[in-house]
């Protein structure tokens, strides 16, 4: 039995994204749990450990800019993900100002997700993320 590449929280407010990059990891190895809205990711995040964080940046009830900055006051380890179809440079370097780590804008290759989600989990395991 292959063991678990990482355990990921997933925070996207659709339906079908959530699905799709859900089936997309498990089928990579690795443990999603999802959330549709901010409140129930940061349950999440306070009652699990968690390998990596991948939040959507429009979510009813607030940001995944509001979200990241949440997730930093309890948690300034586990590298962050954004997954967005906000394109612009400003929402960008607001999410690595905000704590980010990563960020892709949707769509993407399924290939370069898994290549970007396995590079932070990588990353923060040997201590060298940013």
């Amino acid at each position: 039995m292959t063991s678990l590449a990482g355990q990921i929280l997933y925070a996207e407010d659709d339906a079908d994204t959530r699905d799709l990059v859900s089936f997309l990891l498990t089928g990579s190895n690795y443990r999603v749990m999802v959330a549709e809205n901010e409140d129930n990711a940061l349950l999440l995040a306070r009652t699990n450990k968690f390998d990596l964080y991948m939040i959507d940046n429009w979510m009813p009830g607030g940001s995944g800019i509001d979200l990241c900055k949440k997730l930093r006051e309890f948690d300034s380890h586990t590298p962050i993900l954004f997954y967005s179809g906000a394109v612009y440079d400003r929402d960008k370097q607001e999410a690595f100002s905000s704590g980010a780590q990563g960020y892709l804008t949707k769509p993407v290759k399924n290939e370069e997700l898994i290549k970007e989600v396995f590079r932070l989990i990588a990353e923060a395991r040997n201590g060298n993320s940013k």
